[in-house]
């Protein structure tokens, strides 16, 4: 009896100690947790941020041959070919700052401007029904991440959807593209992209001078590498990486350009792309009937013949006469029948010239502008390419005319 109740009281005794341990370790859970209860994985990731990349787009190459009457492709209109170079590559732009995975996105007219990623486009195919476009992603170094071809077909039923008003119905092309270049930036490692900033700020520097710095890279099959790092102090780099910001402006300025451009030939593009879709439906269905119409003409013209020929060589009065009525009937039904096909592929040449029309009318321009930069100011004209080419022999003549690179800007 007594040993019952001792055996009893130890086991109360036990739980009420695990109550109040429990009480305890619940209560030093509340609020935050002190940093040795991290472990050193978690406190390691949290401290690692990739370094955010500044991306160029050049204009897309329209896909131009530049003899372009010796263009296999006769349905390609040069104007609206070099205004979707510039439209494409501003869409691209829009889609990769919305990923928020990038630093400054830049469309420039040409790829000898200075970024950390290059995404160079061409235009293989656009007639509203389908588009195809080319993507080549090289960084600064020379290595090429991505080179892949785009393509999406815009469904008819995209324009029954109210919900579509206004989009653009090439936009999921340019959202595939976005996502796989995504895809290719995460794939590479930490440090490489880390070395990218040094090395553009390098090129950069060594398109004023090589012999300053090209010492701290090598090249080897067209591939730039780091091979030390020069002082955050030198003077000549911190010269450099002055000018590249005044660089920068004028590149964030030309987007405005880019974006009126685009904003200016959106409504007509949108009209191009809906009507130019119900054009090449109808041209080719206007084929598919000429080509079936022809053939059949072509099959009563030979039944016609054939009665004709079936009748003369019959004894019967009334065999030769249905003969040679066969033929006449046969005759000017297929005959009938051409004139449809041609009629037809009258039509389908009606289709063709309505879309080569739409595509004659959109263009870029720049204004011209007076730039400042030390004291000194340049009258940039004609259009971006043309401004950009201006713009850059001008930071080559503001760096040669200064001889001490540690003068205070």
């Amino acid at each position: 009896m007594i040993l019952k109740k001792i055996v009893t009281l130890f086991i109360i005794f036990t739980f009420l100690l695990s109550g109040c341990a429990t009480h305890n370790q619940t209560m030093s859970t509340v609020g935050p947790l002190p940093s040795s209860s991290y472990s050193k994985d978690v406190e390691k990731a949290s401290m690692v941020t990739a370094p955010t990349l500044d991306v160029i787009i050049p204009v897309f190459d329209p896909g131009l041959q530049e003899d372009q009457s010796k263009d296999d492709n006769k349905d390609i209109w040069p104007e609206l070919r070099r205004a979707e170079a510039n439209r494409f590559a501003y869409k691209l732009k829009g889609k990769l700052e919305a990923t928020g995975q990038f630093g400054a996105v830049r469309v420039t007219p040409d790829k000898t401007a200075t970024g950390d990623l290059y995404i160079l486009g061409r235009i293989e195919e656009s007639n509203g029904e389908k588009v195809a476009i080319k993507i080549e992603v090289v960084d600064i170094s020379g290595k090429k991440w991505l080179d892949e071809v785009f393509e999406h077909e815009v469904s008819e039923n995209f324009y029954k959807d109210q919900r579509n008003k206004g989009l653009d119905p090439y936009d999921p092309l340019f959202e595939d593209a976005a996502a796989k270049i995504i895809d290719e930036l995460n794939d590479h490692p930490l440090k490489e992209l880390e070395d990218l900033s040094y090395i553009t700020d390098l090129r950069f520097g060594a398109n004023f001078s090589d012999k300053a710095f090209m010492q701290y890279m090598e090249t080897k099959g067209g591939i730039f590498s780091l091979v030390s790092k020069p002082s955050d102090n030198d003077p000549m780099l911190k010269r450099v990486k002055a000018i590249r910001v005044r660089d920068q402006l004028f590149i964030d300025n030309l987007q405005d350009n880019y974006a009126s451009f685009s904003e200016q030939m959106n409504e007509s593009y949108l009209m191009w792309q809906e009507q130019s879709l119900f054009e090449t439906q109808a041209e080719r269905e206007a084929r598919r009937k000429s080509v079936g119409q022809a053939i059949g003409g072509v099959l009563l013209i030979g039944l016609a013949v054939l009665a004709g020929v079936s009748g003369s060589n019959s004894d019967s009065t009334g065999s030769s006469a249905a003969g040679a009525t066969g033929a006449i009937i046969g005759g000017l039904a297929g005959a009938s029948l051409l004139s449809k096909s041609f009629k037809t592929s009258a039509e389908a040449k009606v289709h063709r010239d309505s879309l080569n029309e739409l595509g004659q009318s959109i263009d870029i321009d720049l204004s011209p502008q007076v730039i400042a930069f030390e004291k000194k100011s340049v009258e940039l004209t004609g259009d971006a390419k043309e401004q950009f080419a201006q713009w850059r022999e001008f930071l080559q003549k503001i760096y040669s005319e200064e001889k001490t690179p540690d003068v205070q800007l």
